[in-house]
């Protein structure tokens, strides 16, 4: 008789962590026959990829292609080559390009997992040859949680600020609409509140949407696939260690329920257990100075790196350990984790200065680069930008959002909370008085102002070309011209918001070939040892193509990862 799936501790393949990446193996592992166990330290499931937009970046994707667009493998590759930094062997980038459109069309025909292509979406690096101005990145389809019964109670959600009026399901199509403010984004919004009303039954359960968006969505959709499946998850159950069989990975060591067990993988282990941004240790460690936990997007007390620290031990290679998947933050009081600042920056009538009360950087740049230029000027001239300010007028605060804070058309500073008055938001009628709230130089501040404002006029930014590149356009706001980017600030209060120097994720890791397989320096794989996202060293290099450039190669050498286990027991 079959031991009951609680009890049984030995499985063709074991998955560390319950992300996208690990979910994505364990659902091809177990359509190849092989028997699966999902394990997963915190008492959610999901890990980072829960909480993100849960967009994947795949370059000649059937989509697209469907919608009629232009992309090719050539292109992809060239592309891919110049993002990249030239610190990813081409056999790997060959291996992503030839195996993420396989991946999808796999997962959308077998799984409960859905996706759109977001058309308007831009790579990030415009300027180099083989971008696109949309159409690699794809968007998940909202997913109906109420098919995942009990489990639901253990699904991470994603933040507030990721839902409509911090309830309501929005794809990112949706919610791109209603911030550029395109033509019909008023009519949208309203018919997705009434559908989020009239939705009764739910109403009586939950103040919150019965449908998952964004990465919410992908692992809801993820984890009913394993249900489907019987693939077991375990909660709870922290690795420790690799078990080893002279130099082959033959288990795992793990802590569950109070005590320690040992669980044989007959042919695999994958890692997906996430980066190391959580552990302060390794931070000081590897990242440039100054390096908080504290300002890290994802949930605290998970991805402290326990994989990487086991594939060292073992002699495995290691790559972009300096390197993470940069965001700026805010840290808003009482919130499990601060939020990440992505598409505010880009809105009309909102700069970011530095101590000396300077811009250092295009505002809307992608957030990886952003972040880069905070530590750069930092070290280049001196300044005080980490953190760096966000500083604002009336104008937009009454028709943007920026982190928390609500258009005050919709959620005027009377509504918000008290104690973020000089903890999160910072306010003044006059710029100079803003300046000495913050510690930033009056006078430096007030000439950026009066330069922008000029710019605004001119739709012209002479410093940093912001509004100058269809990525940065994508969240300008289409009614503002000449530059959907750019707004004067002209009128007061005026408002000041911290901005750190956070990350969703570290991007160093275990070194892999084109197989996922964990490898030694000499290039040589460490037999039964997978690692996926971003417990491996980033396929993307020192680069961020495009948004999904985290999800989509998780998934894909998750994917790939199970096919070759797969054949390897075959053969």
């Amino acid at each position: 008789m079959a031991k009951d799936v609680q009890e049984q501790t030995a499985f063709d393949v074991i998955v560390v962590g319950s992300g996208a990446g690990a979910m994505a193996s364990a659902v091809v592992a177990a359509d190849q026959g092989l028997s699966v166990l999902v394990v997963e330290k915190s008492d959610k499931y999901g890990g980072t990829s829960s909480i993100s937009g849960g967009g994947i970046w795949i370059p000649n994707n059937h989509h697209f292609a469907a919608k009629g667009g232009q992309d090719s493998y050539d292109k992809a590759l060239q592309y891919l080559r110049a993002a990249t930094g030239g610190c990813v062997e081409e056999v790997r980038l060959r291996a992503y390009l030839d195996n993420a459109p396989k991946m999808i069309k796999y997962l959308e025909s077998r799984s409960r997992v859905r996706y759109a292509v977001a058309e308007k979406y831009p790579d990030y690096y415009q300027h180099l040859p083989g971008s696109l101005p949309g159409g690699r990145t794809l968007d998940p389809e909202l997913f109906d949680t109420s098919v995942l019964g009990t489990d639901l109670a253990a699904l991470r959600q994603g933040a507030p600020s990721n839902l409509l009026m911090g309830r309501i399901a929005w794809t990112a199509r949706q919610a791109h609409k209603a911030m550029s403010r395109e033509f019909g984004w008023r009519l949208m919004v309203l018919g997705l509140m009434l559908r989020f009303k009239l939705d009764l039954a739910w109403r009586r359960k939950s103040k919150f949407d019965r449908r998952a968006a964004l990465g919410t969505a992908l692992i809801a959709s993820l984890r009913r696939s394993l249900q489907d499946r019987k693939v077991p998850l375990w909660l709870k159950t922290e690795f420790r260690d690799l078990v080893m069989d002279g130099d082959r990975a033959r288990g795992v060591r793990v802590q569950r329920e109070g005590r320690e067990m040992v669980l044989e993988a007959r042919r695999g282990v994958v890692f997906a257990s996430g980066g190391f941004e959580q552990s302060q240790a390794l931070r000081d460690k590897y990242l440039p100075k100054p390096t908080v936990a504290g300002w890290s997007a994802t949930p605290p007390g998970n991805n402290t790196g326990a994989a990487l620290e086991a594939g060292m031990k073992i002699g495995a290679a290691t790559g972009l350990l300096d390197r993470a998947w940069w965001a700026p933050t805010i840290r808003v009081p009482k919130e499990e984790k601060p939020r990440g600042v992505f598409a505010e920056r880009a809105f009309p009538g909102a700069i970011v200065v530095n101590g000396l009360g300077r811009r250092f950087v295009n505002e809307a740049a992608p957030y990886l680069e952003f972040v880069d230029a905070m530590y750069q000027d930092q070290e280049r001239s001196g300044a005080k930008s980490i953190p760096a300010w966000v500083v604002f007028d009336a104008n937009f605060r009454f028709n943007y959002a920026m982190g928390p804070l609500m258009p005050s058309q919709i959620m005027p500073d009377s509504r918000l909370r008290k104690e973020w008055l000089n903890s999160v938001y910072w306010k003044s009628d006059t710029l100079g008085g803003l300046a000495a709230q913050i510690g930033v130089d009056a006078k430096g501040l007030e000439e950026t102002v009066l330069r922008m404002n000029d710019y605004a006029r001119t739709g012209v930014d002479a410093e940093f070309a912001r509004g100058g590149n269809a990525f940065d356009r994508y969240y300008g706001d289409t009614n503002v011209k000449p530059n959907p980017c750019l707004a004067p600030l002209t009128k007061g209060p005026y408002y000041a918001m911290r901005l750190d120097a956070g990350d969703i994720g570290t991007k160093g890791g275990l070194l892999t070939n084109e197989h996922a397989q964990v490898v030694r320096d000499d290039g040589t794989p460490v037999a039964g040892l997978y690692a996926v996202g971003n417990c491996s060293s980033a396929v993307m290099g020192t680069g961020y193509p495009g948004a999904g450039a985290t999800i989509g190669p998780a998934m894909t050498f998750g994917y790939v990862a199970a096919m070759h286990i797969a054949a390897a027991k075959r053969g």
